[in-house]
């Protein structure tokens, strides 16, 4: 049978149907398509002995068409059903939040403002990324973000609509991780000094820290080193996390599949920036994202060790080919390579003793590197890495109330 991060990899692998006794549109969240388009899923939570794993579950993209694995509900309850094995799995389908059709004071759903994603707060602070505006276009291929950012979701949200949502999340929904994300920007201000994504996030960072409380996160393009500056003053301003998203370690597929990126900063800068912001936070605090399904899998995990190596922790995507992207009809990659990559990247971050999974931060849209330990066989090294994480887990909490709390930047 399945352990429970076996069927995480394979539900993102493979997707799920859904049967006919079930009723998510009612029961559970509605399927949203914002951002780059990874969390066009369903979301359910899979119960498992260290912690519960949520996932983002693939169901309306072709190929969850004929995945063995599918929804089913019995008096009730929900489970996975396996039909190679005839396995069943009991899931929770966690409700849709009140707040998702109540309106912010200027008159905007709060679901076009902010969307969870597990447990934390995804937010899309701009417009949309403007690789897509150039001709020819140069967005990443797997991105959706052009044809979301303003269709599915507000574009160019406002400080106070976000804030709003936040604690409207926080209250309602435990949320204490608000993450704001971007594209490429690159804008003139006097056309003296250009505003990229960092500087449009600084508003939100400080509108949160001082009204919200709470951890806060900022993915967006790396700026150049003559402008590292500008994570300074994010910090100051109340950022807790940076995630820097060079997608792909083969330079050749990066440049092939991510060509904007590639043109403008190349995988160098991505990694300059990393280690900046590693340094200026501490290990841990920062994240390398990278996609596992494309590139062969052993630059995959060349990859998650530069990231580590960097002084940061690897956030490891599975290639989802969403609906409307250039990759959509791309397959899915195979479960057992997903389960080796994976099984890597624990032994990657217990090696380095990297502090993860001690904050309580839920994250639907990838497997987190404290839920694939299952992957790795028990031993000495990995016991000792899971007493020091449960240490740090009970040292963390007084701070983690501590943070919890608004406060002026």
């Amino acid at each position: 049978m399945l352990s429970p991060v076996e069927l995480e990899i394979e539900l993102f692998c493979r997707g799920m149907r859904i049967d006919d006794s079930c009723d998510v549109t009612e029961d559970g969240r509605r399927v949203s398509r914002t951002r780059a388009g990874l969390g066009s899923g369903l979301e359910i939570i899979l119960p498992a002995l260290r912690k519960n794993i949520w996932v983002n579950v693939p169901i309306v993209e072709s190929f969850a068409s004929s995945s063995p694995l599918f929804l089913v509900k019995h008096g009730g309850e929900y489970s996975v059903l396996d039909e190679r094995t005839g396995d069943a799995f009991s899931v929770e389908v966690p409700e849709e939040p009140s707040w998702y059709s109540r309106q912010t004071s200027s008159g905007v759903a709060m679901s076009r403002v902010g969307i969870l994603q597990g447990n934390y707060l995804g937010v899309y602070v701009s417009n949309s990324c403007l690789f897509w505006a150039s001709k020819p276009p140069r967005a990443c291929k797997f991105c959706t973000t052009g044809k979301n950012v303003g269709v599915s979701e507000q574009a160019r949200k406002k400080v106070e609509d976000v804030v709003e949502t936040a604690i409207a999340a926080r209250d309602e929904s435990g949320s204490v991780f608000t993450h704001l994300n971007t594209g490429y920007h690159f804008e003139e201000v006097d056309r003296l000094e250009p505003i990229h994504g960092l500087r449009q996030c600084e508003p939100f960072v400080k509108a949160l820290r001082e009204r919200v409380g709470g951890f806060i996160g900022v993915q967006a393009m790396p700026v150049p080193r003559r402008m590292f500056h500008e994570y300074d003053a994010l910090i100051d301003a109340g950022t807790d996390h940076f995630s820097f998203c060079y997608e792909f370690e083969d330079p050749e597929v990066f440049a092939r599949l991510c060509p904007g990126k590639a043109e403008t900063l190349g995988q160098s800068g991505f990694f300059e920036a990393m280690e900046y912001a590693s340094k200026k936070l501490g290990r841990g605090r920062v994240s390398g994202e990278i996609i596992a399904g494309i590139e062969p899998i052993e630059a995959t995990k060349r990859g998650i060790d530069r990231i580590v190596a960097a002084g940061a922790f690897p956030t490891v995507c599975i290639f989802r080919p969403t609906v409307d992207s250039e990759l959509e009809d791309t397959p899915p990659p195979d479960p057992e390579a997903m389960k080796d990559v994976f099984a890597h990247l624990y032994e990657t971050c217990r090696d380095a003793g990297l502090p993860v999974g001690l904050l309580p931060i839920e994250v639907s849209l990838v497997v987190q590197p404290e839920e694939a330990a299952d992957l790795v066989p028990p031993g000495f090294s990995s016991r000792v890495y899971e007493w020091k994480l449960a240490a740090l887990r009970q040292l963390a909490r007084p701070y983690i109330a501590w943070k919890r709390r608004p406060r002026a930047a």
